[in-house]
């Protein structure tokens, strides 16, 4: 068994031994038996990947967060001011990542922020086309999305 199968099998354990039949009571239990696996099993190589992805995880989306945090400021403040500053363009990201998975990942990242529309990626899959509501500075653009892509690669191994 697989250390996220013994951290869900000890999630309901709690759930049951708990009585209070709840997704909050089993998020509970879900962090108390990774506190537990993480000490009982901290010598176990099995478990020393998985024990490590939940930092990663919670990096992650603090990350993507601020992202989606800036990129909403950025279209609300250009909505609601009478000039426009929009610069539209497409670029071209060459892709490090090569799993389907995670290009696909790494595109719905892309879409779900605003401002920035993933449109194509290459048939060889080793470039991604992204439409941006403001193309200012293309390599300080292209240095954003790499670094995500870097996150991305990280979160997936």
């Amino acid at each position: 068994m697989r250390a996220f199968g013994w951290n869900m099998l000890l999630a309901l354990a709690w759930v049951i031994l708990s009585g209070t039949y709840t997704i909050s009571n089993l998020v509970v239990g879900m962090l108390l038996s990774y506190l537990v696996l993480a000490y009982v099993a901290r010598d176990k190589p099995m478990f020393a990947r998985y024990f490590g992805k939940l930092p990663k995880i919670v990096g992650f989306i603090l990350f993507f967060i601020w992202d989606l945090i800036k990129a909403n400021a950025r279209v609300a403040y250009d909505v609601l001011t009478p000039t426009h500053l929009m610069r539209p363009g497409v670029i071209a990201i060459p892709l490090d990542v090569k799993d389907d998975g995670a290009i696909t990942m790494f595109a719905n990242l892309i879409t779900a922020t605003p401002g920035s529309l993933a449109l194509d990626v290459s048939s060889d899959r080793r470039v991604l086309y992204v439409h941006l509501m403001y193309l200012d500075d293309e390599a300080r653009q292209l240095a954003e999305f790499k670094a995500l892509e870097a996150r991305v690669i990280d979160l997936l191994g």
